[in-house]
């Protein structure tokens, strides 16, 4: 294992909404035996409210500070010696304050899915308030993949399945 993730062993998921971070992180953390966080999940159950809700009562800059409130919390747990693989909100690693947090204290991983797929899982989902206005959703995902390609690792999401995505992540050469 490299020698930043001993120092402090967070692994942080990050892709666009629907490109698979909370299903190929609960297993990917299952196969490693460290803990798994939702960080969306987390806010909500902080809140009492889901993401939509927060967003359409508190709006979105409330929602993004509650993100970087918990993404500090979560990551004073691992540098604790909690080791944890956490999945980040699409939007959270856009903010350069919130990617040089999980940069310096792990190691990301962006989950490169098309955008094709990623709108096919989305599209049924009400529940996501950046994807209702199918425009703006594309033009979204297409000025986050800067953001997402700093990560330090890439791992194209060619499949539904996320064990294959799994697969490729316990290739990398962080665990070896």
């Amino acid at each position: 294992m490299i020698l930043k993730l001993k120092r402090t062993p967070g692994i942080y998921l990050v892709g666009f909404m629907g490109s698979g971070k909370s299903t190929i992180g609960r297993l990917l953390a299952e196969r490693i035996g460290w803990h798994f966080i939702d960080l969306d999940a987390e806010i909500e159950a902080a809140e009492g409210m889901s993401i939509l809700e927060i967003f359409e009562t508190r709006g979105e800059d409330e929602f993004r500070r509650l993100e970087r409130e918990k993404m500090r919390e979560r990551v004073r747990a691992i540098e604790c010696g909690r080791p944890a693989v956490v999945a980040l909100g699409g939007g959270a690693i856009v903010h350069p304050a919130n990617f040089a947090l999980v940069e310096n204290n792990g190691v990301t991983i962006w989950l490169d899915c098309p955008f094709e797929t990623v709108r096919r899982r989305t599209e049924p989902a009400s529940h996501r308030p950046l994807a209702r206005d199918p425009v703006g959703f594309a033009l979204l995902y297409h000025s986050r993949l800067e953001s997402y390609a700093r990560a330090d690792y890439r791992i194209p999401i060619e499949s539904d399945d996320p064990a294959v995505a799994v697969e490729a992540a316990l290739r990398l050469p962080l665990f070896k």
